[in-house]
C-alpha cells in the first residue's frame, strides 16, 4: 500500500467482531454495531510543537487499538475500507 498518513494520523484496519452472543445466539449483519477496535496499518511521523520539534507517536504500525464509535474517516485503499483518524482519537491500546 503507497498511502502514509501525515503529522499525528494513523490508518486503522477494523478488526470484526464475534457474529454470536455470549448465549451462542447469531447476530444478523443487519443489527451488528461497526466494530470500536482495529490494528494500526500506517503512522505519520508525529506533530510538531511550538518550537518545531517533532512529537513522537504513542502508537505503531501493528499495535491494536480501541479508538470512539464515531472516530476517524471512512476510505478504501486497494479494495479494502480503513480508517484514517488522529492519534487523539484514539482510546488506548491492546
Amino acid at each position: 500500500m503507497a498511502f502514509t498518513p501525515l503529522h499525528d494520523r494513523v490508518l486503522v484496519r477494523r478488526i470484526e467482531s464475534d457474529e454470536k452472543t455470549a448465549g451462542g445466539l447469531i447476530i444478523p449483519d443487519s443489527a451488528k454495531e461497526k466494530p470500536a477496535e482495529g490494528e494500526i496499518v500506517a503512522a505519520g511521523d508525529g506533530a510538531r510543537d511550538d518550537s518545531g520539534k517533532r512529537i513522537a507517536m504513542d502508537v505503531k504500525v501493528g499495535d491494536k487499538v480501541l479508538f470512539g464509535k464515531w472516530s476517524g474517516t471512512e476510505v478504501t485503499l486497494d479494495g479494502e475500507e480503513l480508517l484514517i483518524m488522529k492519534e487523539s482519537d484514539i482510546l488506548g491500546i491492546l
